[in-house]
């Protein structure tokens, strides 16, 4: 079986084997994430990678939304396997470790950032303000991360 499938890519050529086999690859890239100003190393630290303007800054609708959960003693978080293509990231420090943004009347009571630091407003910054773009190269993003409380 293998002698025949050998003999079958002669035929052919491998130009012409290599060409099926690379039929649907798309090129990635890497993104590499490091926090700055984490007030402690408790609890859990939470990505989220979108192209989505609309899914920003939850990911919750987009399911081609990359997310990581990492332990907060971590600085660098690298995200392999990206599309180059238009991103923005947030980032909470869910000190507890319940798995969202613990707010008291709508303020953040955790941790928070977005790729490119924009200013803070009243709410979260749109996805325009957060946004960068991921080339064939890999690419870097420092994260201030942000107390209220």
């Amino acid at each position: 079986m293998i002698k025949q499938a050998c003999a079958t890519a002669i035929r052919f050529g491998w130009g012409a084997a290599g060409l099926v086999l690379l039929t649907g690859a798309t090129p990635t890239t890497e993104l590499e994430v490091t926090l700055n100003q984490l007030r402690s190393s408790k609890g859990m630290i939470r990505l989220c990678v979108t192209a989505n303007p609309k899914s920003f800054p939850g990911c919750a609708k987009d399911a081609h939304a990359i997310t990581r959960s990492v332990p907060a003693g971590e600085h660098v978080i690298r995200v392999q396997g990206l599309v180059p293509g238009t991103y923005a990231l947030s980032v909470i420090h869910d000190e507890n470790g319940n798995g969202k943004l613990d707010t008291f009347a709508g303020i953040p009571r955790e941790g928070f950032g977005f790729s490119n630091n924009p200013g803070l407003g009243f709410g979260p910054p749109r996805f325009a303000a957060a946004q960068f773009a991921l080339s064939g190269d890999a690419d870097r993003q420092q994260v201030k991360i942000r107390y209220l409380f």
